[in-house]
Order: C-alpha cells, then structure tokens, then sequence
C-alpha cells in the first residue's frame, strides 16, 4: 500500500488525476486546490463544472482549514454517522474555485480507509472524490464496471481493491451556516 500512496502522491503533485479506491465507490481524484487538475476531471467526465464534486478529508485540522464556520450538528453527525456521510457546508476557502457550488456550498467527508486517509496524510491537503464514471451514466459497483474511458483518461490507476465490489454512494446532508438541514441522499 505505501507504493501506491506514493505513486499515486507523485501524481497529484504534478497536477494529475488518479482513479482509486475510495471508502464508497472507486473514484476520480486530484488536489482540491489546483484548478487545472479540477478541470482536468470535468472534462474527462464530460460533466458541467456548474454540478459539484466532493473533497475527502482525513480529520479536524483539514476540515478547519477549508471551513472557518462549521455548525456543531455537523460535528454531531460526523460523530454518530453508522455509514459514509458527506456533508455539505457553507463558505468553503483554501479550495479551488471551480470546486465551489454556485451556492458557494462545497461537499466534504472524512475517510477513515486506510488508502485515502494516509494519502491524504501525505498531501496534507483535500482530495477531489467523484465516482468514476461519464456524467450521467451509472456508478461502477467494482473496478471492472469502470469505463475504458475514464481508466485511460487518468494519469494513475491506484492497484488496490480492484476485486472490490463497492458499498453503496455515502448518504448527503446540507447543513447550512443558518442551521438548516436537508438530506439530499439517504
């Protein structure tokens, strides 16, 4: 597994965009504060920069640089989520623009895989997460569902999991700076 955190951190570095594993479904990633790297996965999903895409986090200190107001049900549900949960919040930083919904809304989750979180060690920075597919189209359930398109659109494909057969997409909440919530997937 270091071999490919470092492989795949070699990428990013560089403004390139990886496709790996992520704690839901195989995903499509970059660093979350390079804009050309964001375009770069619009367009290979063929998807309208106006239809967001989430960050992963690995903990607290990440999730403060991003957000300088986070409510505290936020922390509550964090807390007590049995499943992936992204979180939507309001008046993200420290991002890329083109990340940031017209809503100036950005979707975060923490992850707790192994992969993802020691890369995200390792970056120090958020990782873009988006399913691994054309916009669109149905969400690949394993590696081998996952287009040839998109496989050889990325830079890397990270070589882990790939007899996999994914969870379902994390359940989204929208949590707003004026305390309201709305769950948009359950």
């Amino acid at each position: 597994m270091n071999e490919e955190i470092h492989n795949a951190y070699e990428v990013i570095k560089e403004g390139g965009i990886i496709l790996y594993p992520t704690d839901t479904v195989w995903g499509i990633g970059c660093d979350a504060t390079n804009p050309e790297a964001v375009a770069k996965i619009f367009a290979l999903k063929k998807r309208a920069e106006t239809q967001s895409m989430i960050v992963l986090m690995n903990g607290d200190r990440m999730l403060h640089n991003v957000f300088k107001e986070i409510p505290e049900v936020a922390w509550q549900i964090m807390d007590c989520a049995e499943k992936p949960t992204t979180l939507i919040l309001d008046d993200p930083r420290n991002v890329a623009p083109n990340l940031i919904a017209p809503d100036k809304s950005l979707g975060i989750r923490i992850v707790k895989e192994p992969f993802c979180f020691k890369l995200l060690e390792r970056m120090k920075k958020p990782l873009v997460s988006t399913s691994a597919n054309i916009s669109g189209q149905s969400t690949p359930k394993s590696f081998k569902e996952i287009s040839p398109e998109i496989v050889k659109g990325v830079d890397y494909v990270v070589n882990l999991h790939r007899d996999k057969i994914a969870g379902n997409p994390s359940a989204i909440i929208k949590l707003t700076n004026d305390l309201q919530v709305k769950v948009i997937r359950k």
